[in-house]
């Protein structure tokens, strides 16, 4: 009796576990999309071990090398500032990029989006209507816009804060890491990047919550916390995936954005938005191509690659493509 008890259980774990390796298989029969993972994997794994992996300081001097082009000793070139290595900054720029859109997309995206997506679908009525109305009006002003007045605003005010945790706490170095930067620029990306997934999650809730299995668990007893976290959102976690990587690319522009217009990572830090802000200009397009070019170049391939990967991810995920 014990083994028939067990054997539902153990029927759904191979069945999801079947549905992930499908997934899976049918993922790496794509070839863009393989390549579109490798690009990622190299770039983000080169942004993350930057410390270790960057040939040069991003700030290291090199005063006999300035506006060098790219060479064997500087794959990417040199800048004007000092003979800075071109390489080991972009790979500090793609690690603020790295550290910026995770905290977007878990603290945006999957906490604050899914678990109002999930409330908004399953409680409905006025708890639906307030989430909804709230998503709207951020939502009718313009992304950039928002992000910008957001930026301009929270970061005046976490500098003091992070100066007082310097002054009053054993941390350090805090305003020289740019923790206030960190901080406001990613408040900006969560500000317009919840609502979608919020919206998403909530028509799902609306159709699975008047499944069988749903009314079964109610009427068994089950807290509503359970039901939420328990049977809507692992049946959810497909269109959470699809969502997550096609709006990947749209937080890097967003965040490439606000570096191009000031309100970015800060110097010293480099920043793949004031990089293209800095050589955006004919002269050094002319004169220091490479300045321009190797930084654009891997900003096209982030955003690419997440495009391109997320439409295979709609492809591979939607049940009625199996």
């Amino acid at each position: 009796m014990a083994f028939l008890n067990r054997a539902p259980a153990v029927g759904l774990e191979t069945r999801r576990r079947g549905h992930l390796a499908r997934a899976w298989s049918r993922l790496t029969r794509k070839k863009i999309a393989m390549a579109c993972v490798i690009t990622l994997v190299v770039l983000y794994g080169s942004g993350i071990f930057a410390q270790f992996a960057a040939p040069y300081g991003y700030t290291e001097p090199h005063y006999d090398r300035i506006r060098q082009p790219p060479s064997l000793a500087h794959p990417f070139g040199t800048d004007r500032q000092g003979g800075r290595d071109m390489l080991s900054r972009v790979m500090w720029g793609v690690q603020n990029t790295v550290i910026i859109t995770v905290i977007a997309v878990v603290t945006g995206g999957l906490v604050l989006g899914v678990t109002l997506g999930l409330v908004s679908g399953y409680f409905g009525g006025r708890v639906d209507a307030v989430i909804s109305r709230v998503g709207e009006f951020s939502a009718a002003f313009p992304e950039v816009l928002l992000m910008i007045v957001i930026a301009a605003t929270v970061k005046p005010r976490l500098l003091v804060w992070v100066r007082w945790l310097e002054d009053n706490t054993f941390m350090d170095n805090l305003v020289r890491v740019g923790v206030q930067d960190y901080v406001a620029i990613s408040v900006a990306l969560v500000a317009f990047s919840w609502f979608g997934m919020a919206r998403i999650v909530r028509g799902q809730v609306l159709v699975l919550k008047a499944t069988q299995y749903v009314e079964a668990a109610r009427a068994l007893g089950s807290s509503t916390p359970r039901v939420l976290f328990n049977h809507l959102l692992p049946n959810s976690i497909s269109i959470v995936v699809v969502v997550v990587s096609s709006s990947m690319g749209a937080l890097v522009f967003a965040e490439i954005v606000l570096g191009f217009l000031g309100l970015g990572i800060q110097p010293p830090r480099p920043s793949l938005g004031q990089m293209l802000l800095q050589a955006g200009n004919i002269e050094t397009l002319q004169n220091e191509w490479w300045m321009l070019v190797f930084p654009s170049v891997v900003v096209w391939l982030i955003i690419l690659s997440w495009t391109l990967l997320g439409d295979a991810l709609v492809d591979v995920l939607n049940p009625r493509t199996r």
